[in-house]
């Protein structure tokens, strides 16, 4: 056994804090969860001292890829070195994350050398290859400076060829679908017949939908086809309208806002424009929570770095509260994504826990009761 004592626990982003508690575990389960007179650790459990700590559900990143070189031939890496890799997500308190287009081949290799215990990481989902537009896609020599292994999107010019592509991507075992809606070039928009399309065949596997947006357009026609979530924020194109926000409510959509992809990306340009794009993108996300739509917690990591602070610092100048937040890296993402052993501390669920100072620096992350991190 295993005792989480004296912190301030978290049960729900939203419920009120135990302050001093303890969280005990058994095996990969919570067994028990209150206030130091409630729960009396056992004997013979190990204690970690929690004081002066919080903690909470372990954390979901809902936006990051395995395309990178590093996870290629992912069978031939050794096991400490691939847990190593992956430490890059644990010490961050992340125990679950969704990668939103790689190799599906090779990702689910390090899914499944993760869920075997042979390697230490978080429980990875992933949409694998991405349906894009045709000729929407970098040319090979762009994606190699990024640091992209080669991988080949499927192209999807009308319907047929989307629910073809999303018939081939399903079949692999992959947990969702991830599609473009354009490209580079104003003519790579796809087609609202095969956005819908793609949609369809994956409502009929009760998968998941994500899509890439690269202006207001691509959110409404997004949002039209039906997607659970929208990928990015997208402030190249100006404030979202009234009619993105409406949908967005009604359709129950959520959003990945990576507010931090955009100063990264711009980091070559003049800082007035990149605090432009900032502002631009702290105002979609507050309109999105104003029009009571959803948030998830997403970095683009692969195309970031790893650490996810700055990612929360612009959440927080944003206007999103410590429980906005909280809720956005465990009881939203577990809730779309029917993972209900997941997301909360109380007893019989799967001891995914993440132990941090203030506001979100890691201490200690344990994944189904094995500390990962700490």
């Amino acid at each position: 056994m295993l005792a989480l004592a004296g912190g301030t626990i978290y049960t729900e982003p939203f419920a009120e804090p135990i302050a001093g508690g303890t969280v005990l575990v058994d095996g990969e389960r919570i067994c028990a969860v209150g206030t130091r007179e409630q729960v009396a650790a056992a004997h013979e459990a190990r204690t970690i001292d929690c004081s002066g700590l919080r903690v909470t559900a372990g954390f979901w990143n809902c936006h990051v890829h395995f395309f990178e070189r590093k996870w290629a031939d992912a069978a031939s890496i050794p096991a400490d070195e691939l847990s190593e890799q992956l430490h890059d997500f644990t010490r961050f308190g992340f125990t679950s994350v969704f990668d939103l287009g790689s190799a599906f081949e090779n990702t689910r290799i390090i899914r499944d050398r993760v869920a075997s215990g042979e390697v230490a990481g978080p429980a990875i989902y992933s949409t694998g290859q991405i349906i894009v537009p045709p000729g929407a896609m970098p040319p090979e020599n762009v994606l190699r400076v990024l640091g992209a292994a080669p991988t080949v999107p499927h192209e999807a010019p009308d319907a047929r060829a989307a629910v073809n592509a999303a018939n081939t991507i399903l079949a692999q075992g992959t947990d969702g679908l991830k599609i473009f809606m354009s490209g580079n070039a104003p003519a790579q928009r796809l087609a609202a017949e095969a956005a819908r399309a793609a949609v369809q065949r994956a409502r009929l596997s009760q998968k998941p939908v994500f899509a890439h947006a690269n202006d207001g357009e691509d959110v409404l026609a997004a949002l039209a086809a039906g997607v659970d979530v929208v990928a990015h924020t997208t402030p190249r194109s100006g404030p979202w309208s009234a009619e993105i926000l409406k949908t967005a409510q009604h359709r129950g959509a959520a959003l990945t806002p990576t507010l931090a992809l955009w100063p990264h990306l711009m980091r070559h340009d003049r800082v007035s424009l990149v605090r432009s794009l900032e502002e631009t993108a702290a105002g979609q996300l507050r309109a999105w929570l104003d029009a009571g739509a959803a948030v998830l917690f997403g970095t683009d990591y692969g195309a970031v770095a790893a650490d996810p602070a700055p990612e929360f610092a612009l959440m927080r100048r944003a206007g999103m509260s410590f429980p906005q937040i909280l809720a956005s890296l465990t009881t939203e993402p577990a809730k779309r994504f029917g993972q209900n052993d997941a997301g909360r501390i109380a007893p019989g669920l799967q001891a995914d826990v993440a132990v941090f100072e203030t506001p979100f620096t890691v201490r200690y992350t344990l994944r189904r009761g094995r500390v990962l991190h700490g």
